[in-house]
């Protein structure tokens, strides 16, 4: 039987991918087209493209990531916690 999930957690199901993504690949910085083909691949439609815009929004807030014009790159406390999760 399937899993239902709610928005809020498919949202943050999103936000995890996106900074596992952000994470794995770092030193390096990935633009947002990169990042979003990155998570949900190159056919993706609006929706699974708009989750990953609304991941990336959601995770500046929170201060894991910083967004520099198209650029996007892990704060230091992501990359402290990644350290300290290993």
């Amino acid at each position: 039987m399937d899993e239902i999930r709610t928005p809020a957690e498919e949202d943050a199901t999103i936000e995890a991918a996106v900074l596992r993504q952000i994470l794995a690949l770092h030193p390096t910085q990935l633009t947002a087209a990169e990042l979003r083909r990155e998570i949900a691949g190159e056919d993706a439609g609006f929706a699974q493209r708009d989750a990953v815009e609304r991941a990336v929004r959601q995770l500046a807030a929170a201060g894991l990531v910083h967004r520099e014009g198209d650029a996007i790159r892990a704060s230091r406390s992501a990359l402290r916690l990644d350290e300290l999760l290993e």
